[in-house]
């Protein structure tokens, strides 16, 4: 019920620079569970932004009235990353001992908002719904943690993909919940659920 809506929220995007570099931004009106009005969309050009500092944009809707204020803060990507199974950070011994000895008893007051990461091996879906016409899907897996997101290739029509990633995700609260997601890629058109999985990090 208002014109002039204040969020304050914040959201963690990981940019990748082999990715496209615009973010895309949608408003959207609900008014009960089944009807959405879309009130006006916005893009910002990532690349066109200066690094390292906070940028205050006020951007107009295209083709509706009304703007979005919003800041952006553009920063290298830390602690984070998506690779290929065969070479998974934590397989390294050398490594292994490095963290070992960076969250041990004695640095744990070090720095205070370093909880941790989390490392995520995503290997495989089995017995799939099928979603598609041709009795298969197009599957994709989205992995959750607070704000951040990250997701797999789409492996197309298959009910029993294999992804074989690994991904590092920083901790930043460890009463988060990991939400893993499987959608089915439907081309321009929103994906289809395929199923979801939550685990609590305390569970880990």
């Amino acid at each position: 019920k208002s014109a002039n809506p204040q969020w304050r929220e914040q959201f963690d995007f990981h940019y990748f620079s082999d990715r496209k570099d615009m973010l895309d931004i949608e408003v959207w009106r609900k008014d009960n569970k089944k009807h959405e009005e879309l009130l006006g969309t916005s893009q910002v050009d990532i690349s066109a932004l200066p690094m390292k500092q906070t940028n205050c944009l006020e951007l107009p809707l295209e083709k509706h009235p009304g703007s979005l204020l919003m800041l952006v803060a553009v920063a290298p990507c830390a602690g984070v990353s998506i690779s290929d199974l065969c070479v998974c950070p934590l397989e390294d011994p050398s490594e292994r001992q490095q963290i070992s000895q960076r969250y041990c008893i004695k640095n744990s007051f070090r720095d205070i908002k370093d909880i941790g990461f989390l490392q995520v091996k995503v290997l495989k879906a089995v017995d799939l719904l099928a979603a598609d016409f041709s009795g298969k899907s197009d599957p994709f897996c989205v992995l959750e943690l607070g704000n951040d997101s990250l997701q797999t290739h789409t492996v197309y029509k298959n009910l029993n993909p294999e992804w074989n990633k690994v991904f590092t995700f920083p901790i930043k609260d460890i009463h988060d919940v990991l939400e893993v997601t499987v959608f089915d890629e439907d081309g321009d058109k929103p994906p289809d659920f395929l199923g979801k999985v939550a685990i609590p990090l305390l569970s880990v």
